[in-house]
């Protein structure tokens, strides 16, 4: 084949093409776009310019979904019209020249158009907005133009078997997309999820958080089986495959499932809540902050976090110095020299030691509760007095009750004249003799 013979054949190319845009056919096509465009961005300037709803701003904060949607409706009602009234121009077309294929791929054109636009004014998400830029936009685009099929063929050719498994580029593409869809709308259900049952203030905190942790697991479990539906992997083989791994990981991962198990006890026996101040049997001590399905979070007061595995709860012994009351009982203890009028100097140490704000005294204070100073033995030095206090909370972080009061009861024995005593000791000399021995 000569040049000459490919020159004609691309010039009777050009003039049948040509021949073909100039046809009437065509014309009517393209005017009958035209009018639908200038109905719609006109008939939307009109709506938007007398439609109550669309002009006025709402009264209150509380109508702000209904303004947001108003927004939307503002800024997509021309292309939305432009869509409708491309739809009616395509069946006049059909009637009178028997063709709208140029309307249907203008119609096809809009809806890619108005999809761009939500894309670009209402998604905030930056990885949303270009996901659907990058990887819905072209779809669309293929999809309209007829080569979506095509280019899906095309990538699935590309494939490699695996026993009975069959993973093609396609295959690979597909399995990303969904997986990143799904993960995305299952970290959004997740989030909504918890929020809502946390927020079922007649469940008790405990239940609440059970329900919180098993909807999480389920949700990741549906999400997981879906996304093995969409791979195309078959459920009856991993099922079997899943058992023999059960099996074999079972004993390398009993430390995890203990945590996990005791996670779920924990929450359902309400032997401490979120809140609680725990002490542990090695003495460590800490603030609930967080119970999760493998561990639990202690905020000390020095601003530490101890994480501690659920197992440790079930098979080791602690204290809950706040479960069922945030009362507490404390004791102080010091000496008084003997020749102390102790009387007196006791009820000088009720009066002080209830004066504090955070010491309970009010008036319908049990007796039992009320703070007491008595005398606990006698030592080599002094006798022994022991004062026992009640508080709400723990003596300690923002609460440091017990060194106030220390501090209290110090100047008030200085201000009495109580001593203190210090260690003594009385040497007492036996047979004693004038002089040295002769």
């Amino acid at each position: 084949m000569t040049i000459d013979t490919l020159q004609a054949q691309f010039d009777h190319f050009m003039a049948l093409l040509l021949a073909w845009l100039t046809g009437p056919m065509v014309y009517v096509q393209a005017a009958m776009i035209v009018l639908a465009v200038i109905f719609a961005y006109g008939f939307a300037a009109l709506v938007k310019r007398n439609a109550t709803p669309l002009t006025e701003v709402p009264p209150s904060a509380r109508w702000l979904p209904v303004r947001k949607t108003i927004q939307v409706i503002k800024q997509t009602l021309a292309p939305l019209l432009t869509i409708l009234a491309l739809g009616v121009a395509a069946q006049l077309s059909s009637l009178l020249v028997q063709q709208k294929w140029l309307i249907l791929l203008a119609q096809s054109l809009a809806v890619i158009f108005l999809i761009y636009n939500i894309v670009t004014r209402f998604i905030q998400n930056p990885v949303v907005s270009m996901a659907c830029k990058w990887l819905l936009m072209p779809i669309l685009i293929l999809y309209v133009f007829g080569w979506l099929d095509a280019v899906i063929g095309y990538l699935d050719s590309f494939a490699i078997h695996v026993g009975e498994i069959r993973i093609s580029i396609f295959g690979m593409l597909r399995a990303a997309v969904f997986g990143a869809l799904l993960f995305w709308l299952g970290h959004i259900s997740n989030r909504a999820g918890q929020q809502v049952i946390r927020r079922q203030e007649r469940i008790d905190i405990g239940t609440r958080e059970v329900l919180a942790k098993l909807f999480q697991v389920a949700l990741a479990t549906a999400l997981f089986i879906l996304l093995l539906q969409i791979i195309g992997v078959n459920l009856t083989t991993l099922a079997v495959f899943g058992g023999a791994l059960g099996v074999g990981l079972g004993f390398g991962l009993q430390a995890i499932a203990a945590n996990f198990i005791s996670g779920i006890i924990i929450l359902l026996d309400r032997s401490f809540k979120v809140g609680d101040y725990l002490q542990l049997d090695d003495g460590q001590a800490g603030t609930i902050r967080e119970i999760n399905m493998r561990s639990t979070v202690l905020e000390t007061f020095d601003g530490k976090d101890i994480v501690v595995p659920n197992e440790q709860f079930v098979t080791s012994r602690f204290i809950n110095w706040t479960h069922n009351n945030d009362k507490q009982r404390y004791a102080i203890e010091f000496q008084v020299a003997y020749k102390t009028d102790v009387p007196r100097m006791l009820d000088l140490i009720k009066e002080v030691v209830r004066s504090h704000p955070q010491v309970l005294n009010a008036p319908d204070t049990p007796i039992e509760e009320l703070a007491d100073a008595e005398i606990s033995g006698f030592g080599d030095s002094g006798i022994n007095i022991l004062v026992e206090f009640w508080m709400e909370g723990i003596d300690d972080g923002v609460n440091r009750v017990g060194a106030d009061l220390l501090l209290m009861i110090w100047q008030a024995l200085r201000d009495h004249d109580i001593d203190i005593p210090f260690p003594q000791r009385e040497v007492k000399i036996l047979n004693p003799t004038d002089g040295n021995p002769g």
